[in-house]
């Protein structure tokens, strides 16, 4: 061992910076009126409180600027807080709204670069608008499987094509469809429509919910684990029928 008291000992590394893409919800504006959002804010956490509590959030207000409209994102961001949510960065604000967000340490992304992937910022949108959900909500499809702490929103229905991990959560207002193993938690119907199904080819979730009537694992009746299965809601009742 050298003795060389300039010399510098050899210390492994103890951290790495790595590249990645993380899913997170997207909340799109497009009103300033702080109550109305507080209140339609609540009534989407209501309808999944386990979806969306400690929930990492970017807020996005290009839309709101877009139509010449002003907020104060120092109460924005105490709104949101106040709802469980956790502010992590804001995209597509002025320069006075950006400034606030600094102060209260929150980053400010470009609307070219928010660090959340184009078809996450699809399919993770909440749209805290007075106008009424309708048919031609758009269909999320999804290629690659769900990862272990991922959430996943669709605003129609949610069509998945590889597996969905323990500990992920997939929403829909519409159906939910998953062409594999359906681990974790499923929940369709979100906004209260109870004519919406679950269709998987593995059924092995955490819980499964229609329209906020649910089930968890221990629940579930062994003749219809680890089978292809649709789920839907009969006097609100959760029916899962095997079709093998």
């Amino acid at each position: 061992m050298s003795t060389d008291p300039h010399k510098t000992p050899y210390a492994p590394s103890v951290l790495e910076f790595k590249s990645s893409t993380f899913s997170v919800p997207v909340l799109v504006l497009s009103s300033d009126d702080l109550v109305a959002i507080e209140q339609q804010l609540q009534e989407k956490i209501s309808l999944a409180p386990e979806f969306f509590r400690n929930s990492p959030l970017v807020l996005d207000l290009q839309e709101l600027n877009k139509k010449g409209y002003d907020i104060d994102f120092a109460v924005l961001a105490d709104i949101v807080r106040k709802s469980g949510l956790l502010p992590i960065g804001v995209r597509g604000g002025n320069v006075q709204q950006n400034k606030q967000a600094l102060e209260l340490l929150i980053p400010v992304y470009s609307i070219h670069s928010s660090g959340v992937s184009a078809d996450t910022q699809k399919q993770k949108t909440i749209m805290p608008t007075p106008e009424p959900v309708t048919d031609s909500a758009s269909t999320t499809l999804i290629t690659q499987p769900i990862r272990s702490g991922q959430r996943i929103y669709s605003s129609g229905d949610l069509i998945i094509l590889a597996q969905v991990s323990a500990g992920a959560e997939i929403m829909a207002e519409g159906n939910i469809h998953v062409y594999s193993t359906l681990r974790g938690r499923a929940l369709a119907g979100v906004q209260g429509n109870t004519e919406a199904r679950i269709f998987c080819s593995d059924l092995q979730a955490e819980l499964i919910s229609i329209a906020g009537n649910y089930k968890i694992s221990e629940d579930l009746d062994e003749t219809v684990r680890k089978k292809p299965v649709q789920i839907y809601l009969q006097n609100q009742t959760l029916i899962i029928k095997d079709i093998a």
